[in-house]
This record gives structure tokens, C-alpha cells and sequence, in this order.
């Protein structure tokens, strides 16, 4: 018998939480029985009405909405193959992935109807989107509406699909180059959810806040696992921190997940008051390294929260360690880590030649797992090299300890080589970050005649605060070595630049410095 389908959860679940609201998405509210049926019926559409087949790719384009968590559900009911489109993508970009991709129905919301319309009109070339459908009641270029579409079919259970079928084709961000479809199975994100429970547990009717983006693989795992545990899911549209507080407080919110960034941006709003999410028994956070500073600021103002943090990313579903509540609790050197691996999975640490390293030395981090994705979609060669030797490589520089915790130093291609030292931007951001007026840094390695690389800060500082450079430099210098300190600060008064996942595009910063020069490094 089958195990690792959703069908194991999302249908029992319908009986058992019929009457529980499921899903709050501004004035809608919908039980659990309610959001069934209109996953089942949207399940018999995707087929009868779109002529989708359980491998053809539908891609979404939309802001988080409960139209996106039942398109989910329906692709892991196997109606489909779910493709979510990251919400700052370029035209080019969108284009690429729809023809790789071999996406023939599109779903967006009046926001990005234009947009996608657009990209898929400028190169001239016949569009492949035979069918747009637009979600919401705005308006945009699109062939059929999402409620006629839900209105006209039937409900239906659609038949089990096998755990390897594909549930997610889900595309990276392209940082270093053309974007690249991870194409996820059934058994890899059960195996990714089965792993998380184990360390973290899912406490049945959780109350859960939205706010990550949904097109993330970061959000896919409380995206299937709250509804099918009794629990609420409180839907922001996109990331706004006052607003996020405003909905925490007014449903009582138990539980979300952050990434860094939105953490800062919520506890420095001018409008934050503790009081307002005190509610709050969990928060989950990762996808990038907080800052020290910032982990000792919440853990000081909310002693008894729960924190848990998550690494991973796209390629593993998207978990591979967890550092838990008892370990943030201990307040241990570990929480400099991002924990141990999770149940199942394995790691360790290898030089540029594939020569695992031992414990305590810097190297890629690797892993394996039954929660990795199949392969990279139309790219094997690709695909080989992220799996050389049976390990998969993540592109991360990290260290283990004795007792298995691991240790995020840099991606590898955002290491800084000065001279003949390596230096880890993370580091040296962490060692700014404690700085009182630092709201944001980042850390790059800039050109220099003589080292190669130097290093760089940029600063933002809170609001009514003021840094110099040689302020920042000094401020470095108590906690780490004289060759990671910045040589030069820039400071800005606008936001650093974010990815779609709210993680900082460190290639944007590097890029006017690198116009026309060659970096070693990606």
C-alpha cells in the first residue's frame, strides 16, 4: 500500500477537521469540508476542463491567496504538476521557464496578469500558453475565470498517483545564470515533512500565519501540513510587517515562519509593540543566517517562544538540519549553527576534489536523502554534477562539529578571497550587526590592484541613527581578525535589495563594482 501520497492525509483529514476553519484570507474564511470540495472540484477541472494530464506542468503567478493553497493541494493530489513562479522574475526570465518548462495553463491574479501577458509577448515568438485563468475578481488578459472554472466541475476524488510521480517543478532562483527546474516527487516532500515532524512535531489546530511567499520552497511544508492537522491558515498576501502584526493579534496567531529579513523588518517598525505578538508560541525561521545580534534581541524580548530554525533549499524539499526550542532554550555556543541533520538525512563536509573533510575543518557542504529532488528539469549534466559521487553538493561552505552541528560560514561563491585568506561575508556581518545603529549589512568582496578582492560593508542604519565608516571598521575590529575587517563602508539609506524569498541579492550590490572585471569566484 501506498504511503508517501498526500491523499494519506488530505483525505481523512476532511473528515475529521470538516468543521474547523481552515483557511482566513482577508474576508474569506473556509472550513475544512468547504476548502475540500473546492480542491476536489479544481482537482476535476484541472483534467476535464483544462485537459491537464497528472505530468503536465500548470505554472502560478499570484501574491499568497487560498486560490494558491488549493492549487497546491490539487498538484499533490496528483491532478497535476504545480510550477510557482517567483514574483520578481524578469520578463526574460518568465518567458524561459514557461517554454523549459513545457507550462501550457497559466493561473495569475490581476496584480501579475499584465506581466505575464507581457513577457510571454516580447520575444516575438508564438506564446505556448494555451489557457490563462485568472484568479480574484480584478481584472488582467486571461481566458477564464477561477470560480466559473471551480463552479462548472465536478467533485470528484481524483485517482492516487505513485510516489514518484512529480508533485513540484519549482525553479531556482538563477543567480548564476539561467534559472533551473527542480522537479520534486510525491516521496520526497512526504519524506522532507515525515523528517520535520519528527524534530519539531505539528501541534494539531495550529493557528499559522502566511507571510513567506508561497511560491518558496521554504512554505511548502506548513502549506500541505496545517490544514491536515486540524489547523488555521491565516493567509498575507505579501510581506508587510505592520500588517503582519495586525493579523497576528487579531486571530491570535500561534505559529510562521520568517525568513531573517522579515524579522528585523517587523521588531524595527515604528509602529511594533511586543504586546501585539506576544500571541505567538512558535516561530520558525531560516533560508539565510540570522544575524547574532538579532537572535539575542527576540530571544531577550520573548523568552518563551519557541524558536526553531530551518536549513535546506529547493533541491531537498526543503529541509536537511534543524536546530530546535530546546537548543535556542540551552542559549549554547550551537546557536551559532543551523543544527543537525534531520532523521534520514546525511552529511559531511568535502574539499574542492570530493575529499570529506574532518570534523572542525571548512569545506561544501553535502548531503543525502530520500527527500532530494529527481533530477534537474532537461538539464542531466546539470543534474550529474549537483550529484557527483552519490552526494549532493549545495553550493554552501560550512564546517561540522563534535557533536554534528553544522556551521554555515558562506555560500561558496560569496566567499571573499583577499590576498591568500578566505573570508566569510557572514562572519564579518555578524560582527557589524551587533552594532547599535546597524539595521541591515551586507558583506562583499570588491576589486583591489594588489589583494584581488577586498572587503566591502554596506550599511543601513535604524532610522534617526548615524554610523561613519570608521565607526563600523572599529566596531568589527573588537570581534574578529584585522584581514576580515572591512576595508570601506558604503552606506545607504534605502533598503537593501531582496530576492522574491526576502534574501539579500548580494549579486546586485556586486555587480557595479565587477562591470567590466572577472570574479574568480561565481
Amino acid at each position: 500500500m501506498k504511503e508517501l501520497i498526500y491523499h494519506r492525509h488530505f483525505l481523512p483529514a476532511l473528515a475529521k477537521y470538516a468543521k474547523q476553519i481552515a483557511v482566513i484570507d482577508g474576508d474569506y474564511q473556509a472550513t475544512m469540508q468547504q476548502h475540500g470540495d473546492r480542491v476536489l472540484r479544481l482537482s476535476h477541472a484541472l483534467g476535464a476542463q483544462l485537459g491537464l494530464a497528472k505530468s503536465d506542468r500548470f505554472a502560478v503567478m499570484a501574491v499568497n491567496c487560498h486560490e494558491f493553497l488549493e492549487l497546491y493541494h490539487a498538484a499533490f493530489l496528483g491532478a497535476g504538476v504545480i510550477n510557482p513562479l517567483n514574483l520578481r522574475l524578469a520578463g526574460k526570465e518568465l518567458d524561459y521557464i514557461v517554454r523549459d518548462s513545457g507550462t501550457e495553463v497559466v493561473f495569475v491574479d490581476s496584480y501579475f496578469a499584465g506581466a505575464m501577458a507581457d513577457a510571454m509577448s516580447a520575444s516575438g515568438e508564438k506564446s505556448p500558453i494555451r489557457k490563462t485563468v485568472l484568479i480574484g475578481d480584478g481584472d488582467g488578459p486571461h481566458d477564464l475565470r477561477y470560480e466559473d472554472l471551480i463552479d462548472a466541475a465536478v467533485l470528484e476524488v481524483p485517482p492516487e498517483p505513485e510516489e514518484d510521480d512529480t508533485a513540484v517543478l519549482m525553479y531556482t532562483g538563477g543567480t548564476t545564470g539561467l534559472p533551473k527546474g527542480v522537479v520534486v516527487s510525491q516521496r520526497a516532500e512526504m519524506l522532507n515533512w515525515y523528517h520535520v515532524g519528527m524534530v519539531s512535531g505539528f501541534k494539531s489546530r495550529e493557528l499559522f500565519l502566511m507571510q513567506t511567499p508561497i511560491f518558496h520552497a521554504a512554505a511548502i511544508g506548513t502549506v500541505l501540513a496545517i490544514p491536515v492537522t486540524g489547523g488555521t491558515t491565516v493567509i498575507l498576501p505579501m510581506f508587510d510587517p505592520e500588517a503582519g502584526m495586525d493579523l497576528i493579534e487579531k486571530h491570535q496567531v500561534t505559529a510562521t515562519t520568517m525568513v531573517p529579513t522579515m524579522v528585523a523588518l517587523m521588531l524595527n517598525h515604528p509602529n511594533f509593540k511586543p504586546e501585539k505578538i506576544r500571541c505567538l508560541k512558535k516561530l520558525i525561521y531560516g533560508a539565510s543566517p540570522m544575524p547574532s545580534a538579532l537572535l539575542d534581541r527576540v530571544q531577550d524580548m520573548f523568552p518563551d517562544l519557541e524558536l526553531h530554525q530551518g536549513y535546506g533549499m529547493t533541491e531537498s524539499s526543503s529541509v536537511i538540519t534543524w536546530l530546535g526550542a530546546e537548543e535556542h532554550q540551552e542559549k549554547r555556543d550551537n546557536l551559532r549553527s543551523v543544527g543537525r541533520p534531520l532523521p534520514g538525512v546525511e552529511l559531511c563536509i568535502q574539499d574542492a576534489d570530493g575529499n570529506i573533510l574532518p570534523t572542525g575543518e571548512r569545506g561544501e557542504v553535502c548531503a543525502k536523502g530520500g527527500n532530494y529532488m529527481t533530477e534537474y528539469w532537461n538539464k542531466p549534466e546539470a543534474t550529474e554534477e549537483a550529484f557527483r559521487d552519490d552526494w549532493y553538493h549545495t553550493g554552501d561552505a560550512g564546517y561540522l562539529d563534535d557533536e554534528g552541528y553544522l556551521y554555515l560560514v558562506d555560500r561558496v561563491k560569496d566567499m571573499i578571497v583577499t590576498g591568500a585568506e578566505n573570508v566569510y561575508s557572514v562572519e564579518v556581518e555578524n560582527a557589524i550587526s551587533t552594532h547599535e545603529a546597524v539595521a541591515q549589512v551586507a558583506v562583499i568582496g570588491i576589486p583591489h590592484d594588489v589583494w584581488g578582492e577586498a572587503v566591502h560593508a554596506i550599511v543601513v542604519c535604524h532610522e534617526g541613527a548615524t554610523a561613519t565608516e570608521a565607526d563600523i571598521i572599529e566596531h568589527a575590529r573588537a570581534s574578529i581578525a584585522g584581514y576580515k575587517v572591512p576595508k570601506s563602508v558604503t552606506f545607504r539609506s534605502e533598503p537593501l535589495p531582496l530576492s522574491g524569498a526576502l534574501k539579500v541579492l548580494k549579486r546586485e550590490l556586486r555587480e557595479p563594482y565587477w562591470e567590466g572585471k572577472d570574479r574568480r569566484i561565481g
